[in-house]
């Protein structure tokens, strides 16, 4: 159906609404039976790379010299670091230094999160370790004391690593208590709900299976509305010093 160019998405200097209807698919080298929706990557003006990888039974995406964040949505996978096995059911989610060779395959069709980021090192800081779990096995905190809206950390908050991966659900009719703005960008995934977000001077209606990527210092704010919880996964920079030489980095995205 031809819906004459019209489309919620939207991209601005600052930040990029991108909605289901705009996704276009795409395979990476060494990928097999792995497509890839790029959400957002340094063409975009982002330090980072967020993509959802859609594997069919069997698919396999291969190692990558950068530090690499999964979160399963659909499926299963089969993580293999080393000789060690592990599986991810949907909500399970891993953490691999650029320092971990490892092997990512789909036990049956999945869709998942895949972050990777160059590692920036921090002086006297020991090395980022492996990281596994299952998001609704993690204890929420209220966000600045509001039960009505919680945060689930995925990372851990330690000079060790370089960026943080956190879930956040809203209560119905729950909302930020400001308008942010920092030195921090975001790369955020819709899971379920609904709402309105503010992006630099402009609302825009979401809800799950959007994603957004906001440019460090995008004036940003969210409510939900609906009669169930919002929730989505966001990602944003973290533990460094906006004067850091960018030759500190090690690795690279692949």
């Amino acid at each position: 159906m031809h819906h004459l160019g019209q489309t919620r998405s939207s991209l601005k200097p600052d930040h990029l609404l991108q909605t289901p209807d705009t996704f276009v698919r795409t395979p990476l080298p060494g990928a097999e039976g792995v497509e890839c929706i790029v959400h957002a990557a340094p063409q975009l003006g982002a330090r980072f790379t967020e993509m959802t990888a859609e594997f069919t039974a069997g698919g396999a995406l291969p190692s990558t010299r950068a530090q690499r964040f999964l979160y399963v949505l659909e499926g299963k996978l089969e993580l293999r670091v080393g000789r060690k096995s592990h599986a991810l059911p949907p909500g399970g989610f891993a953490f691999l230094p650029h320092t971990a060779p490892h092997a990512v395959r789909a036990s049956k069709a999945s869709r998942v999160v895949v972050i990777e980021k160059p590692y920036q090192s921090q002086p006297g800081a020991a090395r980022p370790e492996i990281i596994l779990g299952k998001e609704s096995k993690i204890e929420g905190t209220p966000l600045m004391g509001d039960e009505a809206l919680m945060v689930r950390t995925l990372m851990p908050d330690s000079p060790s690593y370089d960026f943080a991966v956190n879930t956040m659900t809203y209560a119905p009719g729950a909302a930020l208590s400001q308008v942010e703005i920092h030195v921090m960008e975001h790369g955020l995934l819709m899971l379920e709900g609904g709402g309105i977000y503010r992006l630099g001077d402009c609302w825009y209606p979401v809800e799950a299976g959007d994603f957004i990527w906001m440019r460090a210092y995008c004036p940003q704010w969210f409510g939900a509305i609906g009669k169930k919880p919002a929730k989505y996964l966001i990602y944003k920079d973290w533990r460094r010093h906006p004067l850091e030489v960018r030759s500190n980095l090690e690795g690279h995205s692949a």
